[in-house]
């Protein structure tokens, strides 16, 4: 799950898929005009933000069109805290790397280069910037 750290965001409501269960801190991605969870093959520039409050198939709203809040960056050096798939340490801080699901970071692929680790908190832990939406549009498999 992505939790901000430090940094300036807003909530903007934003389009979901219908019938859709996600997590909340979850990446979420747009998908023909909608949002899903992002995956380890969603675009930076695709990836509009985190899930602020999680989407089950108990809401009274979950089959219906509505619109869900999503944590957006306002600035590209704004920090996360996220999981990582396992190994993080002292040298990647500072490369980019991709996401295994909604929730992870996969610090041992580089492909669309989603996030940038700024600090390891732990070797299943660090702080990220965000390589996406208007700011995901610069690196990319550098």
């Amino acid at each position: 799950m992505f939790k901000i750290k430090r940094g300036k965001t807003k909530v903007q409501q934003l389009q979901v898929t219908v019938s859709t269960e996600i997590a909340a801190g979850s990446l979420v991605a747009w998908d023909s005009g909608e949002l899903i969870a992002a995956t380890a093959t969603s675009k930076p520039y695709d990836i509009a933000g985190v899930l602020v409050k999680a989407i089950t198939s108990d809401d009274d709203d979950y089959a219906d069109a509505r619109l869900v809040g999503v944590e957006v960056p306002m600035e590209p050096y704004t920090e996360w805290e996220a999981p990582v798939t396992s190994g993080l340490v002292a040298a990647d801080k500072g490369l980019y790397q991709d996401i295994t699901d909604a929730v992870t970071v996969n610090r041992a692929a580089s492909t669309l280069d989603v996030v940038q680790c700024i600090k390891v908190i732990s070797t299943t832990k660090g702080i990220f910037h965000l390589n996406i939406g208007i700011f995901g549009m610069g690196v990319i498999a550098d």
